[in-house]
């Protein structure tokens, strides 16, 4: 694109500059209208697994449920407690949100369809995701109330406790493709261990791997099981409960992109990308796009079936699984892993 500025006579920094604009909002805007439509389809989910209608009003099929959402708390007043510190409250949303937004910058849609295709692309996810959790401190403290306070630190303690074991997942997967670049690791999985299907789940080694890295991306964004951080009937609603009107919207706008991220993770570094599930040339003539698409939509049905079905765990039971059974399972895996490749090697 910046190619297409300057061959009309356009200076090149301003060129890179217009192009990189275009690219965040041929990224973000699209993002939020999936937002506002996998919320749809979350509540639309639970509804048909707890035999209940779900949003049916408004619109054709409850299609602009969300939309309306979002008006209604657009036109809210935003309130800020008077014991509250203001300057902090009200960044606490606008770091998550964002942070959930810049993620996307490496996810690669295709082969070049990335906004910036970074050699170490994986690296930049696990440093901008795990700013995250700071939007949620800030929240918790700034609001100075009691359960706010408390949700915070639990969401502290389980981010942390479960992107230490997120990371080690991660390093299997880098010494597998060779690779930090998020392409690199798609390609890397194409005729998986010589026959002609794409993806690391075909793979013994990493398999574990990939199911470790769907509970974990669970426990990462707090959905159910996992979601201790937002435990009504201990903590009202946690770290959002004295947020109102678009504050509180850009909370619950950065959770469900955060979600979606997740499920693209979860899709690209095992399932293939935008890979067909096959490597078979007429499944290359549908755009991966278009493939990556569908195995996000897959993932996020298994994060709303499991948030409809599996009761809430315990906080010991979370962190016992975090630290008892992830992290020495992973680090294991590592070592495993490595150990294969370098016998391999030798083997050569």
């Amino acid at each position: 694109m910046t190619q297409f500025f300057t061959s009309y006579g356009m200076d090149y920094g301003w060129a890179w500059f217009l192009a990189t604009i275009i690219g965040i909002l041929v990224i973000a805007l699209p993002l939020m209208l999936a937002v506002a439509m996998i919320i749809y389809a979350d509540r639309k989910i639970w509804a048909a697994m707890a035999l209940r209608r779900g949003p049916n009003v408004v619109g054709p099929f409850g299609l602009l449920q969300s939309f309306a959402d979002g008006l209604k708390v657009f036109l809210q007043e935003t309130i800020v407690p008077t014991a509250a510190n203001r300057g902090l409250f009200l960044l606490a949303p606008i770091i998550t949100f964002t942070v959930a937004l810049i993620v996307w910058a490496v996810v690669p849609f295709d082969v070049g369809v990335v906004l910036a295709d970074i050699n170490v692309g994986l690296l930049y996810i696990l440093a901008a995701s795990s700013l995250g959790v700071y939007g949620i401190i800030l929240a918790g403290w700034s609001s100075n109330s009691k359960y706010p306070f408390f949700s915070a630190i639990r969401a502290a303690a389980q981010m942390v406790s479960y992107e230490v074991a997120i990371g080690f997942v991660l390093i299997s997967v880098i010494m597998w493709a060779g690779t930090f670049n998020l392409t690199g690791i798609v390609e890397a999985q194409r005729s998986v261990l010589g026959t002609p299907i794409n993806g690391f789940f075909l793979n013994p080694l990493l398999f574990p791997m990939a199911v470790m890295f769907f509970i974990s991306s669970l426990a990462e964004t707090q959905r159910a099981p996992f979601d201790l951080t937002e435990a009504e009937s201990e903590l009202v609603a946690g770290y959002q409960t004295e947020y109102s009107s678009m504050s509180f919207a850009l909370y619950w706008l950065g959770e469900y992109a955060n979600v979606l991220l997740m499920c693209t993770l979860n899709a690209t570094l095992f399932w293939g990308g935008y890979l067909p599930p096959l490597d078979w040339a007429p499944l290359y003539w549908v755009p991966g796009i278009i493939w990556l698409f569908a195995k996000i939509l897959f993932f996020f049905f298994l994060f709303s079936w499991v948030k409809a079905t599996v009761p809430r765990y315990r906080y010991d039971q979370l962190m016992r699984l975090g630290w008892k059974v992830f992290l020495p399972v992973s680090l294991f895996w590592v070592f495993l892993v490595s150990g294969v490749l370098m016998l391999n090697r030798v083997g050569i």
